[in-house]
């Protein structure tokens, strides 16, 4: 198996010191070099030539001449030498890095705490307090192995099934899901999937999932699953039922005190005299009918027949009382 392919931000980030060791170096044989198509490279060399320091006037911008099939490089813009971290950058990416390895599936722990050990390594004796955290990152326990599963098969794109604990029905299931994508929430990680037992897309809280297992089959969620964008802050239970709503302008307002989700450009949308469409994700069908109830038509369900009913029937029931 051949090396892995590096990222282009770290070719961009290696090429100026690259190229000014290599003066007047052919397109194609740094092309080879690099382990990229010529066209691929020509396109890294224009993204650079409009890189640079703060200001970005011409003189500001590194300097590359390459129109003649070779590279020179004129004005490097300090990318000839190795990046060195200051102290305070330092303690700030040390103090991210830790934060993560904290929170429960995000990234691979045992690479996040190789990254801590060769920063604190390098300026740990700049940075006050670092070799006590090194011992007691060094000393935690490893990644819970099903969070591991529940991670790899998403970068994977390959289905799950899930054992899971419901809070708010205090209840364990065993479903089937496709995931879409991680979210992190108050310290809290997510795994937003398909759930094809509830039909919908769905939420499961990692520290609530008892087990996770990959099935040998591709992750397929509808096509316009991924562009749901769920809200952690309503979908704690994955067993809860979802609304579709339609909201009047002039009570938008109501976006900033109820757990609810656009599913439409607000600030940008062609007509602000339109209602905004959002998804509300709620508890009982008493619950939405209350809800709907409270704001006098202004705002609107639009795929529940049953509730638009029961608030049609409390209103009207009211109004009777006026009589």
């Amino acid at each position: 198996m051949g090396a892995a392919q590096p990222s282009r931000l770290n070719r961009l980030l290696a090429m100026v010191p690259y190229f000014q060791a290599r003066r007047g170096i052919s397109i194609v044989q740094a092309a080879a070099e690099l382990g990229v198509t010529q066209a691929q490279l020509t396109k890294d060399l224009e993204l650079l030539f409009v890189c640079g320091l703060p200001g970005y006037y011409p003189d500001d911008l590194i300097e590359l001449e390459f129109s003649e099939g070779y590279v020179t490089v004129g004005f490097t813009a300090g990318m000839d030498r190795p990046l060195r971290l200051t102290t305070v950058e330092a303690s700030t990416l040390l103090v991210a890095l830790r934060a993560l390895v904290e929170t429960p599936g995000v990234v691979d722990v045992a690479a996040a705490r190789r990254a801590i050990a060769k920063i604190e390594e390098a300026v740990g004796a700049t940075v006050p307090g670092v070799a006590a955290a090194s011992d007691t990152a060094a000393s935690s326990a490893g990644e819970n192995p099903t969070y591991t599963t529940i991670r790899e098969a998403t970068r994977r794109a390959r289905a799950l099934r899930l054992r899971y604990y419901s809070a708010g029905r205090d209840s364990i299931t065993d479903r089937v899901v496709d995931p879409i994508r991680l979210q992190v929430m108050d310290q809290h990680t997510y795994l937003e999937a398909w759930c094809r037992m509830a039909e919908g897309v769905r939420l499961f809280r990692f520290d609530r999932v008892d087990s996770a297992t990959t099935l040998d089959e591709p992750s397929r969620p509808p096509a316009d699953a991924g562009a749901s964008n769920q809200s952690v802050l309503v979908a704690e239970d994955p067993d809860l039922p979802a609304a579709d709503i339609e909201i009047d302008p002039d009570h938008l307002w109501v976006l900033d005190y109820y757990p609810l989700e656009p599913t439409e450009p607000v600030e940008h949308r062609p007509d602000p005299d339109l209602p905004v469409r959002a998804r509300l994700v709620y508890g009982s069908p008493e619950w939405l009918t209350r809800f709907l109830l409270g704001f006098g038509g202004a705002v609107r369900v639009l795929d529940a027949p049953a509730i638009s009913s029961a608030v049609a029937e409390s209103a009207g029931a009211a109004r009777g009382r006026y009589r």
